[in-house]
């Protein structure tokens, strides 16, 4: 005997069409195969589910389904009368036809779809009942922070949109777009089984100054004429704080030095390197005795710097 599709649903036969589509929300999100991979039971219950929303969601179908004039397939029923000689032999279009199915078998079915009304990504959760015991389903949410934050790890209090507080330890060195997973902070689960747990993306803000390129600190550090030329010590801004680069007399503009350890802390344990690359900067205001000093140097001392 083919099963009801209300008891399918879980709804009873004067369910309305806002009832039917939330029992179908509920059911699909705990019962989808990207919820529950290798899990051919929840895939049955899937195909089950989506085939009633099928019908009992389109007015039309849903009106034929109580009349008795198709099936819970959608296909039509035969009349007593059909195959005998002058009678109708039910040979008609199904009711159901037409839905395009992909090549595993199942109805077009958008899983973003779903869950896009749940607080930016996947959530809502069973907490209606419908169906069997279910693992509550994972909550997906996203957190701005600061780039120094970022780099040397913060602790964060992130309140929710249905107003509970989420307590995050962002760990040292985690990456833009990086996910936390944060064990039993999503949807309770159904009848005893584990909640869901919350999924946090992280957004990292720009740094006026720093870059990051892997584990490595990228930093462009303007320099005077008169240090290129003469060298000497000179402070750099680190991410864990100010230290002292000795610069070689004559250094050209873009050269880049690298300060080992001060950068991203990597997944083995150690850190990256910050790369300072330096870039000469002359005063705003060039003056006649510097202007003189050097037409007479470049007279004495002209070179090729390797223009092409």
């Amino acid at each position: 005997m083919a099963d009801d599709l209300y008891d399918i649903l879980g709804v009873p036969r004067r369910a309305s069409d806002d009832e039917i589509r939330r029992a179908f929300r509920n059911l699909a999100k705990a019962n989808h195969p990207d919820v529950n991979p290798g899990n051919k039971a929840a895939v049955e219950r899937f195909k089950k589910i989506t085939a009633a929303n099928d019908i009992l969601g389109d007015a039309d179908k849903r009106r034929a389904y109580d009349a008795g004039e198709i099936d819970s397939k959608g296909d039509p029923r035969r009349p007593s009368w059909a195959g005998r000689p002058g009678g109708q032999g039910g040979g008609g279009r199904p009711a159901g036809a037409g839905r395009a199915r992909d090549q595993s078998g199942f109805d077009e079915f958008s899983f973003a779809n779903v869950f896009s009304d749940a607080f930016g990504g996947v959530g809502g959760g069973r907490r209606d009942g419908f169906g069997g015991p279910a693992r509550g389903t994972d909550l997906r949410y996203s957190l701005e922070i600061e780039f120094l934050e970022a780099i040397s790890g913060v602790k964060k209090r992130v309140t929710l949109p249905e107003g509970g507080v989420l307590d995050l330890a962002v760990p040292e060195g985690v990456s833009d777009g990086q996910v936390l997973r944060l064990k039993g902070k999503g949807a309770p689960g159904v009848g005893g089984i584990e909640d869901g747990d919350a999924l946090v993306e992280i957004k990292i803000k720009p740094h006026t100054d720093f870059k990051r390129q892997g584990d490595d600190i990228l930093l462009d550090l303007p320099i005077t004429i008169d240090e290129a030329v003469l060298g000497g010590r000179i402070e750099v801004p680190t991410p864990s704080g100010r230290v002292h680069l000795t610069m070689p007399k004559g250094t050209s503009s873009g050269k880049i030095f690298r300060l080992k350890g001060k950068g991203v802390r990597t997944k083995a344990g150690g850190h990256g390197d910050e790369l300072v690359t330096v870039r000469i900067v002359l005063p705003s205001d060039v003056d006649d005795s510097l202007s003189y000093f050097f037409s007479e140097w470049r007279q004495k001392n002209a070179y090729d710097p390797g223009r092409k």
